[in-house]
């Protein structure tokens, strides 16, 4: 009986991944990877998304801001406030602009003055430990606890220590799949090179129950076939 949820686990999450396997990095021209400009892109983006906002509001204005050349802190910096909102605005995450240029700015100058603007010394200040590390994120202004496991979720595949991150939302996602809500048995269920599509595929699906309905639509072709 095991095995045989297990494989349809597998198969389940083989479909979701199909079907709506793509990170919001990625949506947002991201490429993860262990370095300083995208784990800052990364970071801006998980600051976005952790707002009162639709996700596809925030990914077109993390794009908006890389259009605008603020790919990295010393160009978050030297931007005026207004160049900030009008970018933010170009992405039309207009609700939050004001306050939310004002914490781009303010973060982009601590992680300068603390970390000589390199989002890797915050991981190392955190020591591998994935608890420390969360509260560490946690010093940038407009990032909470839910901005935390937004980018916690996102560079697991290229931070070892931070899997498995599936956070509260993901589980969700998990339960209406009828997937374990537990992140280690989600984890069996791929490997963690998948495990930020997975994780951003879960949350999709806690979000929209058509995420659902794709899943099963693309589950019984499978079978038909």
């Amino acid at each position: 009986m095991a095995a045989s949820a297990s494989a349809a686990g597998r198969d389940t999450v083989r479909a979701l991944l199909r079907t709506h396997g793509r990170t919001y990095a990625e949506e947002a021209g991201i490429t993860v990877a262990d370095k300083p400009q995208p784990l800052y892109r990364l970071l801006v983006l998980a600051c976005l998304l952790s707002a009162r906002i639709r996700a596809s509001v925030a990914v077109a204005t993390a794009r908006a801001l890389a259009d605008a050349g603020l790919k990295d802190p010393r160009a978050m910096v030297r931007a005026s406030w207004q160049q900030r909102v009008d970018a933010l605005g170009a992405g039309g995450y207009r609700r939050y602009d004001e306050r939310t240029a004002t914490q781009l700015g303010d973060g982009a100058q601590l992680l300068l003055d603390h970390y000589g603007g390199d989002v890797r010394r915050m991981r190392e200040k955190a020591g591998g430990d994935v608890a420390a590390l969360r509260e560490v994120l946690q010093e940038i202004p407009g990032l909470g606890p839910a901005g935390a496991d937004i980018f916690l979720r996102e560079v697991q595949g290229v931070w070892p220590e931070a899997h498995p991150a599936f956070d509260g939302k993901a589980l969700q996602g998990a339960e209406r799949l009828g997937l374990p809500a537990d992140p280690e048995e989600l984890a069996g269920l791929t490997g963690r090179a998948d495990a930020p599509r997975l994780a951003a595929a879960l949350v999709r699906a806690a979000l929209d129950k058509t995420v659902v309905e794709d899943v099963h639509g693309e589950l019984g072709e499978g079978a038909a076939g």
